[in-house]
């Protein structure tokens, strides 16, 4: 018997709000670092405006996720965060100081990080089954795609900053069109804690810590952090000053992996169910080593280099969210905002400040007289981290279950 229409799950709703969600990202992480540089920020400079997800990501385990999970309409969030992420995002692009660039893009992180909790915490509350995820998640991917293809034209093949600025404003716009379609999604009303449990939520997200399953995955999502993060700072400089791709091609290669991305997630509920947790997570960790190796030995090809790009699907719906869906099946109900959000404080914040540190760094030191970069070397790091992480997980990740349960999500 088919579903009454009133019952179905907002599928279509959930998958725009996330092609939204990470449009905003995608117009401009990217050429972040680039455009940094082209400001004349110094590395420490830079190394700071990379913090500034670390920051929010802990403001938002201990206020923002809080916030929503025990007081505020989840929906209701997403809108004021992302009018006022919006305006903080024109303010970016027409700041070409340190100072105020800092002042707004710390402020938008401020309101933009614990939004992509709170997304999942939406998608999850109205999903009938949790491998349904990847389809849902596969929204950002499309909207991650759409945001970066129209730098074809907005972007020249040697674009100054007056032009590369179009990424905060265009980032701008879709964050207020979300604000504003955020008031359509399903109500999904805070949990206040039940008598006698905990009314910190981030308190009791901590405590999930204490399960050794969870602990050994917190650290794997450490490493896996920095190695995804890196990627980010690096990649952009590789393609145009080592590989020779034009400027404004440049987001269209990376965004090739989205493309794979979507794929990957259509197939993420399938490969679960046959794979099950461990092997998933060690599948998509080795696609990061498998990509960095192929950056430090096959520079010179071209096809190849833009062929290996396809692997970020592997890499991002095999791990991350495989790790989403995960938590939500430990974790209590009541305290979901909060625990997405403190595997966020390591996706999105610590390994976002490690390696906007560690790879600037490692590129300054292994850059010659020349201005050559040695590449071959500095790819090395995070293909031997991404390794590492798939080690602790073939060795030490014991979960309970093999893979997703099919009980349906109470909204």
């Amino acid at each position: 018997m088919s579903t009454p229409r009133a019952q179905r799950p907002p599928t279509m709703a959930l998958f725009w709000m996330m092609a939204l969600q990470l449009a905003i990202w995608g117009a401009w992480a990217p050429k972040l670092f680039p455009y940094m540089g082209m400001l004349g920020f110094t590395p420490g400079q830079q190394a700071l405006v990379g913090s500034c997800w670390g920051i929010a990501s802990v403001a938002g385990i201990f206020f923002s996720n809080q916030f929503a999970d025990r007081h505020f309409a989840a929906e209701r969030f997403l809108a004021v965060s992302h009018l006022i992420g919006g305006l903080c995002l024109i303010g970016a692009a027409y700041a070409t100081t340190f100072g105020p660039f800092f002042a707004c893009y710390l402020a938008y992180s401020l309101v933009y990080v614990p939004t992509l909790s709170v997304s999942n915490t939406i998608a999850f509350a109205h999903l009938a089954d949790g491998k349904d995820f990847g389809r849902v998640r596969a929204g950002g991917t499309v909207g991650w795609v759409m945001a970066s293809w129209p730098f074809i034209f907005l972007l020249g093949a040697q674009s100054g900053p007056q032009d590369v600025r179009a990424i905060f404003l265009v980032a701008g716009a879709i964050s207020l069109a979300l604000a504003a379609f955020s008031l359509t999604l399903p109500h999904t009303p805070p949990r206040p804690a039940s008598d006698g449990v905990d009314a910190l939520a981030w308190r009791r997200a901590f405590g999930l810590l204490r399960q050794p399953v969870v602990a050994v995955l917190f650290v794997v999502t450490f490493i896996d952090s920095v190695v995804h993060n890196g990627y980010f700072v690096m990649a952009d400089a590789f393609l145009t000053n080592r590989v020779g791709i034009a400027g404004n091609l440049s987001m269209v290669v990376l965004s090739l992996g989205q493309i794979a991305e979507i794929l990957t997630m259509l197939a993420l509920g399938r490969v679960l169910a046959r794979l099950g947790w461990r092997v998933t997570m060690i599948v998509g960790i080795l696609g990061h080593a498998a990509r960095f190796l192929a950056f430090a030995f096959l520079a010179d090809s071209v096809p190849a280099i833009i062929g290996v790009q396809l692997l970020h699907g592997i890499c991002y719906a095999f791990f991350f969210a495989t790790v989403y869906i995960f938590v939500d099946e430990v974790c209590p109900r009541d305290v979901r905002s909060s625990a997405q959000g403190l595997f966020n404080l390591l996706i999105l914040g610590v390994g976002n400040v490690i390696a906007s540190a560690l790879f600037p760094a490692l590129t300054a030191a292994w850059t010659g007289a020349d201005g050559t970069v040695d590449y071959s070397r500095l790819f090395l790091v995070p293909a031997g981290l991404a390794t590492l992480g798939a080690v602790i997980l073939a060795l030490a990740f014991r979960p309970t279950t093999t893979a997703p349960a099919t009980a349906p999500e109470i909204a």
